[in-house]
């Protein structure tokens, strides 16, 4: 008979956590807090006939995830595990490898006896070092080189696949993977390694140099995106060529209509558009402001984050130092009350721990409201030197937009063509109005790329500076909740005497 699938939820999971906490401790961790499933570690879910795997989204810190035995199809709902370094999902039926994309740190995988006939989407598991697919479907040994990007990757066990039993199974896996220590569980000998890149020596020679182009092609790619970031965070992002000349012709309709007309495009392949020179220095003087101004950003806002960090530091010590007395007087003074049998001294005694604990509560509050007034002053110096930096840039835009207005706008047709041309527009009045219309419309496109970049660079400046006010103000409010509840503590202590 068929096992009834069960899907897993939030009662699912709490027995599993329970079932897997001491005794001693589980049960009380379930009473009396709750569980907290940001701080569970470990989850042992195999045997239970999972359908789908849901509801983690909490495990936040889950480093260790067993699903083994279970009716899972798909590999989905782990996108929240961070910080899992170990996945069983043996024993299902999962044909495709997919949602493993958010498991940056997972090291031992393992998808064995599953229905699995391709290696793909595990780019992003750079760490594996640990992978087992065995008894699955992988039909041919060129589709395990999918594993050669896998730099430390020392153990794979692909027993039980097609490909497994081929008769160049082993040295061809000895071969294409070097720094492999076992393969199916068994160690691979220096002699078996030395045999099989002999033997594959001239597909190695030629592999190896297909990767080393692929990586250098990746690495100038990687170089250009890093390159475009800098660039579009500086807001000059194009602004370092004639790309805004060429945008200022990029859908220009009425110069579509001129080059359907034969003697315009003979005209133009005799006389072509060339970017104006002094356009382009002033490009190039907002390009390399751009840059240069960036850089001084950057400066002020990691200075602004080192002096921040400090600050709380300061004050996180100051508050330790507080509590650290507190904690030791506090103690003596509980010592004494549980021998007094006076019940009039006992109270004389709460009352003086309830002062001394609202005096503690007073004088933590004092050094918040002083951190909190002190990272505010540092926010309020950030918040100018940062309008300055970007009020200056974004007037240095303007008036260089302006110069290419002025530019711009001096064009005409005497200064592009020459005489025999002239006089094939001096009677065209449709032609006319189209380069009119067409002029009119490179102007606008100099004056938007003006009105973005300096929005651009004021929206930074605002998210900036916000981010940081909610990110202290919900410290803040953290920190006094903290405060409160061990306030909460002492008092629910002192209740014990009464």
């Amino acid at each position: 008979m068929m096992s009834r699938g069960m899907l897993m939820n939030e009662d699912l999971l709490q027995r599993a956590i329970l079932e897997q906490e001491p005794k001693d401790k589980g049960q009380g961790i379930a009473n009396e807090e709750g569980t907290q499933l940001d701080e569970i570690l470990k989850l042992c879910l195999e045997f239970r006939n999972i359908l789908r795997i849901d509801h983690l989204w909490e495990f936040t810190s889950l480093a260790r995830l067993n699903l083994n035995n279970n009716l899972i199809e798909n590999i989905e709902g782990l996108d929240h595990l961070i910080n899992l370094t170990w996945l069983d999902l043996s024993f299902n039926g999962i044909e495709l490898i997919e949602g493993l994309e958010s498991l940056q740190k997972l090291e031992v995988l393992n998808l064995s006896d599953n229905k699995i006939s391709v290696l793909e989407n595990m780019e992003t598991l750079e760490r594996l070092t640990h992978f087992s697919i065995a008894n699955n479907l992988l039909g041919e040994l060129d589709i395990v080189l999918y594993l050669r990007k896998f730099k430390n990757l020392f153990n794979i066990n692909l027993f039980g696949n097609p490909c497994s039993k081929e008769g160049d199974y082993t040295l061809f896996i000895a071969a294409f993977f070097p720094d492999l220590k076992f393969l199916d569980y068994t160690l691979l000998d220096e002699n078996t390694k030395k045999e099989a890149s002999i033997k594959h020596r001239y597909v190695l020679e030629e592999m190896k140099c297909e990767e080393l182009h692929k990586q250098k092609a990746e690495k100038a790619e990687q170089r250009k995106e890093t390159e475009a970031k800098l660039h579009t965070d500086a807001f000059v992002e194009f602004l370092n060529g004639s790309d805004l000349f060429k945008c200022m012709f990029n859908d220009d309709q009425e110069a579509d209509k001129l080059h359907r007309v034969p003697e315009i495009t003979d005209l133009l392949l005799i006389y072509p558009f060339k970017p104006n020179k002094q356009m382009g220095d002033l490009c190039k003087q907002i390009f390399e402001t751009g840059l240069a101004e960036h850089k001084r950003r950057d400066k002020e806002v990691n200075c602004f984050f080192t002096g921040q960090n400090e600050t709380v530091i300061e004050y996180q010590q100051k508050a330790l130092h507080i509590l650290a007395n507190f904690e030791q007087q506090h103690k003596e003074r509980t010592v004494d009350m549980r021998k007094l049998s006076d019940r009039e001294l006992l109270k004389v005694k709460i009352n003086q721990c309830n002062d001394e604990i609202n005096q503690l509560c007073k004088g933590l509050m004092t050094l918040e409201f002083q951190m909190v007034s002190q990272l505010e002053d540092i926010t309020k110096r950030l918040d100018i030197n940062i309008s300055e930096m970007v009020g200056y840039f974004t007037e240095m835009v303007r008036v260089s937009a302006l110069a290419l207005l002025d530019d711009a706008s001096k064009d005409n047709l005497d200064e592009f063509l020459p005489d025999d041309v002239r006089i094939l527009f001096t009677d065209k009045e449709t032609v006319m109005d189209a380069l009119t219309t067409g002029h009119d419309n490179h102007l606008m496109k100099i004056n938007d790329r003006e009105t973005q970049l300096v929005s651009r660079a004021n929206s930074w400046k605002v998210a900036l500076i916000k981010g940081i006010q909610d990110k202290d103000l919900k410290e803040n409010r953290m920190r006094i909740k903290d405060l409160h509840r061990y306030m909460d503590h002492l008092l629910v202590q002192l209740e014990e005497f009464q």
